[in-house]
């Protein structure tokens, strides 16, 4: 057994070192490729904090905060998938799948639409978050029949998910042109125009849950031996069960308020991190969350680079890779 365990602590070590590698690659790689090259000794010299004034406005401004938030955004739908997909002990679920994204997007629209301009934009994540929690309340009560199935909750989540697309719609038709324009960028999941108020906004969301998931990562352990062993073993499964949905809420929430609807990143990233480091999920948070946030960096990376002078909403791509995900998911679980 402790040998078992010792190679098992041995893999995660691994994994985490190529994982901050390919943070690193990717990083610089997303401040130095653009309309405009820097050259990456320049880059380097940045990251050293030895770097002249010549690059400071185009790494500043326009990379870094962008670079910045892709990594929270992709961590926290990560996390949030990878606590869907735990306590609900399904390998479909996530944010979007079941409707929690379009819940957020609906709040985040109503807010956009008819109160930003009255109260304070920094408003706004408390907005998208009240509208994926009031939409997860929803499908979970619907798909409740004396249990819940792992295919009723995704067929039911999949139509309030259209139902909210449609809400969202209609709220783009009965906008001014200005708030469409806007809400059609943001609705497919782009990063552009991200600034430092935006990285400084998603980041408390970002340090408050994803530690306080790794902190309930035992009892979450225990959840999913089944709700009648966790109870003998002197859990609350009912009051953890629901801290755990508003934690990824909360995470989901805040991360479309800050970059719209980037699709399907917390149903992909929770398994590639169970492909390196197995079902553990004191190793699967932080290895999550380094996924999601490298999915999001690369996805960013190519669409602003690939189609220049185009620049390319991220959540584009994420949906191009995560649609085909989800279907060989869905045949491969159609017995479930």
């Amino acid at each position: 057994m402790k040998q078992i365990l010792h190679s098992i602590y041995q893999n995660t070590i691994a994994v985490y070192i190529l994982l901050c590698f390919l943070l690193l690659i990717v990083t610089i790689m997303s401040l130095s490729i653009g309309s405009s090259y820097i050259p990456v000794p320049e880059i380097l010299k940045y990251l050293l904090g030895l770097a002249d004034g010549e690059y400071e406005f185009t790494i500043n401004v326009l990379r870094l905060p962008r670079l910045l938030l892709a990594f929270l955004v992709g961590a926290a739908l990560s996390v949030s998938g990878l606590i869907l997909q735990s306590i609900i002990r399904n390998p479909l679920a996530s944010p979007d799948i079941i409707g929690i994204t379009a819940g957020g997007s609906v709040g985040a629209m109503l807010f956009i639409v008819y109160i930003m301009g009255t109260i304070s934009i920094h408003w706004l994540p408390l907005a998208a978050i009240l509208g994926a929690m009031s939409i997860a309340i929803i499908v979970y009560g619907l798909a409740w029949n004396n249990g819940v199935t792992p295919i009723r909750l995704v067929l039911i989540g999949i139509g309030v998910s259209a139902a909210m697309n449609a809400v969202i719609t209609l709220l783009i038709v009965v906008s001014e042109t200005t708030v469409t324009t806007k809400a059609y960028l943001w609705l497919t999941g782009s990063l552009y125009g991200a600034t430092e108020q935006d990285v400084y906004g998603l980041l408390p969301w970002v340090l408050i849950f994803i530690p306080l998931t790794f902190l309930l990562a035992k009892t979450i352990g225990v959840l999913e031996l089944g709700d009648s062993l966790a109870t003998s073993l002197g859990v609350n499964v009912q009051l953890i069960r629901f801290t755990l949905l508003f934690i990824s809420v909360a995470l989901a929430g805040s991360a479309v308020a800050f970059a719209g609807g980037i699709g399907f990143i917390g149903l992909i990233a929770p398994h590639i991190a169970k492909k390196l480091v197995g079902f553990t999920f004191h190793s699967l948070v932080p290895i999550a969350a380094l996924v999601g946030g490298l999915m999001v960096m690369i996805a960013d990376l190519i669409a602003r680079t690939a189609f220049l002078p185009l620049d390319i909403p991220a959540g584009v791509l994420t949906a191009g890779i995560g649609a085909p995900f989800f279907i060989y998911l869905l045949y491969r679980n159609r017995h479930i």
